[in-house]
């Protein structure tokens, strides 16, 4: 398998897809690198590079005890994209990697980068507190680490049912079992110390400061039904403190992509590549 090697001796394992510009994707937790298939052989398909990374402690990357934070994320993101001398490149993140490719541009700047997207992604704090009241509470999250702690398994299914949006009244459940069966997959390839200190990195880390810092364009899309990610407190707030960005908002759309959720936000990222 292909991987790199970070400077802590972290193998980070990615996939490399196609020519040209690269695309680098960053995916939410508790997923890894397939969770993008299909938007990789988009972009690959249209004449780009299509570059995924598992995060440390996802997938097929090793779990290490350490450096399961958002910083680290975002310096393993650098290291992959020096290793692999990647130019002019546009970043994707959805959710916990919207936020792993936030930190990383307020970090390591935007150099390499030529634009980014941030897809139903965490940033600027999902917490709820004084300064943020559409946040999440505390207790959601809680409830979260307490899953990841106890049955897993169950824990998994349950989530991906709310991910997708498979528990609104009249939503489109054709295909629904597999989707959810692929969700539960990837999610138990996470190593349980990196999936339980995973949750405080994107809830409770916050992302403002990077946010001002980005000086690239930025898509920014959202589904405005989004049960995981609420759009209130994350892409409408993100699109007031990022200087140059479009903001697309996804009437009725959750939080993974599914469906014509699915099929709009491909038909923007394509635009947004080519413009």
């Amino acid at each position: 398998m292909p991987t790199i090697k970070t400077n802590d001796g972290t193998r980070i394992f990615y996939k490399d897809w196609g020519s040209g510009r690269p695309v680098v994707f960053s995916h939410g937790w508790p997923l890894n690198a397939d969770a993008w298939d299909e938007q990789m052989r988009l972009v690959a398909e249209n004449g780009y590079r299509a570059v995924a990374h598992d995060r440390r402690g996802h997938g097929r990357s090793d779990q290490p005890w350490r450096g399961n934070d958002m910083a680290t994320y975002a310096n393993d993101l650098a290291q992959l994209i020096e290793q692999l001398d990647l130019r002019d490149a546009v970043l994707v993140g959805h959710s916990t990697g919207g936020g792993e490719v936030v930190r990383y541009l307020g970090r390591h700047g935007t150099a390499r980068v030529a634009k980014a997207v941030l897809l139903g992604a965490v940033p600027p704090v999902m917490l709820q507190g004084p300064g943020n009241p559409e946040g999440t509470p505390l207790e959601v999250f809680d409830g979260i680490r307490a899953g990841v702690d106890g049955n897993r398994s169950q824990f998994y299914w349950d989530l991906s049912e709310s991910f997708y949006g498979f528990n609104r009244p009249g939503a489109d459940l054709s295909g629904a079992e597999g989707l959810r069966r692929a969700f539960w997959l990837w999610s138990m390839q996470v190593g349980a110390r990196g999936a339980y200190e995973c949750v405080r990195q994107f809830s409770e880390t916050d992302f403002t400061e990077d946010l001002k810092r980005i000086d690239v364009p930025v898509l920014i899309a959202h589904g405005d039904d989004d049960q995981i990610v609420p759009i209130a407190a994350a892409a409408l707030k993100t699109a007031r403190l990022v200087p140059d960005n479009v903001l697309k908002v996804y009437p009725g759309a959750p939080h993974g992509l599914y469906g014509e959720f699915r099929a709009a936000f491909e038909a923007d990222l394509l635009d947004f590549l080519k413009a």
